[in-house]
């Protein structure tokens, strides 16, 4: 059996990949669910589990430009723009010219998206409790540990795969998110 870059053998081979049990099966069904939870969550709200995600992302400071969204979300630049252009529609963000770059349109929570953010985060205590009921603590520290770990693998995969060169550097900022 070969190993990895790290001499550690595969977990996963051919013969005990079952795709209905890989992780990536697991994280994307979890990852739904917790996105039609929030969706159910938010709708007295009126907003969605997606724009959930980006309004915290630009309260927090995490995304301050529909580029920087995109490179966390994954999400293409074109529906990145129509989830921005929603958000603008229902007054809770505003795009605003950057002072330094006239090209950047930097994003910015209104009144109403300052007056909506205080009631987000309970909605994430909420649907994030309900999920993980029957866990400890410690379950938890250990999944979340498990996941950073992933993550960063992820991320060094992408920088290996990247070309050289400080185009490329300004463009994907590593582990920043």
């Amino acid at each position: 059996m070969s190993t990895d870059s790290r001499g550690a053998e595969p977990l996963y081979t051919p013969e005990n990949y079952n795709p209905e049990e890989s992780l990536g099966r697991l994280i994307s069904d979890v990852s739904g669910r917790l996105l039609a939870a929030f969706d159910e969550e938010m709708t007295g709200m009126g907003i969605t589990g997606a724009q959930w995600v980006i309004l915290m992302r630009i309260a927090n400071g995490c995304g301050s430009t529909a580029a920087e969204l995109c490179r966390f979300s994954r999400y293409d630049t074109g529906s990145m723009t129509r989830m921005l252009d929603r958000l603008e529609e229902k007054g809770l963000i505003h795009r605003a010219r950057s002072d330094r770059d006239r090209r950047v349109m930097r994003l910015e929570l209104t009144e109403a998206g300052r007056d909506l953010y205080p009631l987000m985060p309970p909605v994430a205590i909420k649907v994030l409790n309900e999920h993980l009921r029957g866990f400890t603590r410690a379950e938890l520290d250990q999944l979340k540990g498990f996941l950073n770990r992933m993550r960063t693998n992820s991320e060094e995969l992408e920088l290996a795969k990247a070309p050289a060169g400080p185009a490329h550097r300004s463009m994907h900022p590593g582990a920043a998110l």
